[in-house]
């Protein structure tokens, strides 16, 4: 696994949920704050996104934008005055009511006139974020740019045609390309010139070089001069570099993703805690606990009974 994925993969709960709505004329809807992202793509035509305090923002076709901390925001037609914002209507009745207007939408010609858009969301456990998570602006706007992002366009291409068709297999398939989706539309912010730690954490060699051997194999018996091995460099070189850009030592991080990772298999699987600890480097379930509680504040087990819990509160 690399960084970026196992970042993704730490927050990930459940399955993305989209879906996809035709309209025309003058229209409002609001999403409220979610516990997650939230993504929309304009398949066709052109509206507005108005966060909440943030600034407003043109989408036209072709256009990307994810909201990776699930800020409220309103989508309209055109840049929203606050008493319209106020009266805005909640996107999942909007949603459900938007078949008369779709009817409305096409010309004498049968030709379509609205706007169309794929809206979805991606459930996320923040409580473990991993830092290039959170270091994410709360909305990242990709505009369709001739020959930018060949990757993210393949992947909203492909849903168009799986919205459009609904093939044998879409009930899989769907869900894995708004999965691509979450990952390219991060990897198009990074190639954007995003600034902030963690693009150049990603780009500086040693430095990335480290976090996937790290990464790559968490249970291994690291130490500083192990990984500076691993990595082509000197111990100090390690160190200084590592440290000015993570923000944390390299044992420091580690200590902590092995936590994280242990975390996510407790709520992700049945594993018993000795195979947990195995997998994430601890020698007993013991040594996992003890370091477990101090960093989360509750034992293994009581984590795992309490965000199973949740999850099936919230199916």
């Amino acid at each position: 696994m690399d960084v970026l994925s196992d970042a993704i993969a730490a927050v990930r709960v459940g399955q993305p949920s989209s879906n996809r709505v035709r309209v025309s004329g003058t229209w409002c809807t609001r999403l409220a704050p979610y516990e997650g992202a939230g993504f929309h793509v304009v398949l066709r035509g052109s509206c507005w996104l108005l966060p909440d305090g943030g600034a407003p923002v043109s989408l036209g076709t072709g256009d990307a934008v994810l909201l990776p901390h699930g800020t409220g925001h309103v989508l309209a037609d055109s840049p929203a005055d606050a008493a319209a914002v106020r009266s805005a209507v909640p996107f999942e009745r909007w949603a459900a009511d938007e078949g008369p207007a779709e009817r409305t939408a096409y010309g004498e010609h049968g030709a379509y006139g609205g706007v169309e858009l794929l809206c979805g969301k991606y459930r996320l456990d923040r409580s473990r974020a991993h830092p290039l998570m959170a270091e994410l602006p709360e909305a990242v706007h990709l505009p369709n740019r001739v020959g930018s992002h060949p990757e993210l366009r393949a992947a909203i291409d492909l849903l168009g045609r799986e919205l459009d068709a609904r093939r044998p297999g879409a009930g899989t398939v769907v869900p894995s390309l708004l999965d691509l989706l979450f990952v390219y539309m991060i990897r198009s912010w990074m190639a954007e010139g995003a600034t902030g730690a963690w693009p150049a954490v990603l780009t500086d060699p040693v430095t990335a070089a480290a976090l996937r051997a790290l990464h790559a194999d968490p249970a291994a018996a690291w130490t500083n001069d192990r990984l500076a091995t691993e990595v082509g460099v000197s111990r100090p070189t390690l160190a200084r570099r590592f440290t000015g850009l993570v923000g944390r030592a390299p044992m420091t991080y580690l200590t902590w993703w092995r936590l994280t990772l242990a975390a996510t298999l407790l709520r992700d699987t049945e594993e018993p805690l000795a195979a947990v600890a195995r997998r994430v480097g601890y020698g007993t379930p013991y040594a996992l606990s003890h370091a477990f509680k101090r960093e989360f504040g509750a034992t293994p087990g009581r984590f795992r009974t309490e965000v199973q819990g949740r999850q099936g509160s919230a199916a």
